[in-house]
């Protein structure tokens, strides 16, 4: 098992970060629906972050970052604003929250970013980079912008103010609804199922906590190996439509944090095809709008690893990340 210092990230950090961002923020809701129940057979509650500011969770982890980063210490005296890289939501909600500081922005994206996300991002005014469509280039590119300009880095997910900041949605969630036995999350980078896992077990030990993958990603057989990057190799962004969670490898900081709390045989790998059909379910039958990454996770909870694997789980939750699809450009 991985060690995570609890001095940098805990379930107390967790709430620190609540308590900063939650004024600033939606409390969002929890839906469910009898159909989904009579499908898999449990209670489902889906908790509906495509409702949060920016369309996603991701506005917890960057408004957490920012206060914690730039309006404490010295750090808003020694930095002329903020940059990031980001294939659409965390660079959205980063530009969102330095706007409620009147910080400076500047967000790296890669070329095929959706027009959508691109037009999301500058409407918080922030300033455009764009990059090759792959991961090297993006952290290249944003890192020759942040020494240039005396701009402050934020991780979209290795940082743990954004984990602390991510880890808030279990706080309203286990409020909402106590008695869960396991979470359903989407994993790209890591940050949301990190923060998730860090306060779930904290208040439960016994919960579950499902990895939700793309096909490519291959992280069952990572936490096996204890490897972050099997092959060490240049990392790539994955082939798949849900561009929200392309990224292939998990973080430096996430994957041991993944490594502690998730087990091998508890990664479910979805297609896009898969998920595609689970996010036009949501549409159809629950009425509400969400993107591909959150359609992998509903697609989870449809398969046939769900219902033959775990027969005795009752209360299940699912987290919708995010509602941020092209609405002119469906993938179906």
């Amino acid at each position: 098992m991985s060690n995570v210092d609890s001095s940098v990230l805990s379930k107390e950090k967790i709430l620190d970060a609540y308590e900063r961002i939650s004024h600033y923020l939606m409390k969002t809701p929890v839906h469910i629906s009898t159909t989904v129940d009579s499908i898999v057979g449990k209670k489902v509650f889906f908790k509906c972050e495509n409702f949060q500011k920016t369309g996603s969770f991701k506005a917890r982890g960057a408004l957490n970052a920012v206060l914690s980063k730039m309006c404490q210490g010295e750090n808003a005296k020694n930095f002329a604003g903020i940059v990031t890289h980001s294939s659409g939501n965390h660079g959205t909600a980063l530009s969102w929250a330095c706007q409620t500081q009147s910080i400076p922005c500047t967000v790296v994206v890669p070329k095929d970013t959706p027009f959508n996300k691109i037009e999301s991002i500058k409407s918080y005014g922030a300033r455009l980079e764009f990059c090759e469509p792959n991961p090297t280039s993006r952290v290249e590119v944003a890192g020759r912008l942040s020494e240039k300009n005396k701009l402050l880095l934020v991780k979209p997910y290795d940082d743990y103010d954004v984990i602390a900041g991510q880890g808030t949605v279990t706080v309203e969630f286990l409020q909402q609804i106590p008695d869960l036995d396991a979470i359903l999350v989407s994993v790209s980078g890591g940050g949301l199922i990190s923060g998730i896992s860090v306060y779930a077990k904290s208040i439960n030990p016994n919960i579950k906590i499902f990895a939700v993958e793309p096909t490519g990603k291959r992280l069952g057989k990572c936490l096996e190996n204890k490897k972050r990057n099997l092959e060490g190799k240049e990392p790539t962004f994955l082939n798949t439509r849900a561009e929200g969670i392309k990224t292939e490898m998990c973080g430096e900081l996430t994957f041991p944090i993944i490594s502690k709390y998730i087990h091998p045989d508890d990664v479910f790998t979805v297609t896009d095809d898969q998920m595609i059909e689970a996010t036009k379910f949501i549409f159809k039958r629950m009425k509400m709008v969400i993107e591909l990454s959150a359609g992998a996770a509903v697609a989870a909870l449809f398969s046939d690893k769900m219902k033959n694997n775990y027969p005795n789980l009752k209360n299940i939750g699912v987290i919708l990340c995010g509602g941020n699809i092209d609405i002119d450009n469906l993938p179906w």
